[in-house]
């Protein structure tokens, strides 16, 4: 009779769940709570839904980490694991495609994006006249190598744990969270010195959006280093098997590529002889 129900296939069948009830009704909450934080009840609204993506995302992996130790993890279910964080990589280059999208939009069309809502925002110009933008040259420079030098060291990181060279492993991860942070950092303190704000013009809503969402996948990526870090310290990554790693690796490279393209498209291009500060 066992031997009727031995499994004879590559694949992984998961036993009973409540992850994905519990993150979908976590997310619906936290919809909620977002669009009565924005309507001006508090943001304290967005807490409930927040806690439970939360709590969601650190049992529901914790899961997949313990499938992994127990042998699930066949060929198979790991290329399909990799095919997953694929398709969320192209999702994220979609969302950030329509950022770009608005950004450019508005700037070779300046004339029909401008609403002006101060006086001396007029024209059709771009950067709108009255706008002082910053020199890309100055502290986005100083973010872009960061961020590269960030490139560089994961994959030191990710070359020595192919060799099994768990000291240059968690040293490569280490610089990279470090950089992750500097590079968090530096940005804050460029939003701080901004000479105009997200709302009243669509320069500045732009702007925001599209380095302000770079940004906080600088701080997701951040996180997922440190938690590969912290599984490395563990033992858990070996060279034939380390699935995890490698998908923040990608994450990162992705965050690297992305901003390449903020760097070019939004800080250089897009204020090209407009007044720098």
């Amino acid at each position: 009779m066992a031997e009727a129900h031995a499994k004879n296939h590559d694949y992984h069948l998961v036993d009973p769940s409540p992850w994905p009830f519990v993150g979908s009704v976590s997310a619906f909450a936290l919809a909620l709570g977002a669009i009565a934080a924005m309507k001006g009840a508090g943001v304290y609204w967005i807490a409930p839904g927040l806690l439970g993506v939360l709590i969601t995302m650190i049992g529901w992996w914790s899961d997949v980490i313990k499938e992994s130790h127990q042998g699930y993890h066949t060929g198979v279910v790991s290329l399909h694991l990799r095919y997953g964080m694929i398709l969320f990589i192209a999702s994220e280059v979609m969302f950030f495609v329509a950022w770009f999208w608005a950004f450019f939009d508005a700037s070779l069309y300046a004339g029909e994006a401008i609403q002006p809502m101060r006086a001396e925002l007029t024209g059709g110009t771009w950067p709108p006249e009255g706008i002082e933008v910053f020199d890309p040259w100055h502290l986005p420079l100083l973010n872009t190598l960061i961020l590269l030098t960030s490139g560089t060291t994961v994959t030191w990181a990710h070359h020595s744990l192919l060799v099994n060279d768990r000291r240059g492993l968690k040293w490569g991860l280490a610089l990279t969270i470090a950089l992750g942070i500097l590079f968090s950092c530096v940005q804050a303190y460029e939003y701080s010195e901004a000479a105009f704000s997200f709302g009243g013009n669509i320069y500045g809503a732009t702007f925001f959006m599209a380095t302000g969402f770079h940004g906080f996948h600088v701080i997701v990526g951040t996180i997922f280093l440190a938690v590969c870090l912290w599984r490395a310290t563990r033992g858990d990554f070996t060279p034939e098997k380390h699935f995890g790693f490698e998908a923040a690796a990608w994450y990162w490279h992705f965050v690297d590529v992305v901003w390449l393209f903020l760097f070019a498209c939004i800080y250089v291009w897009g204020t090209a002889g407009a007044v720098t500060h």
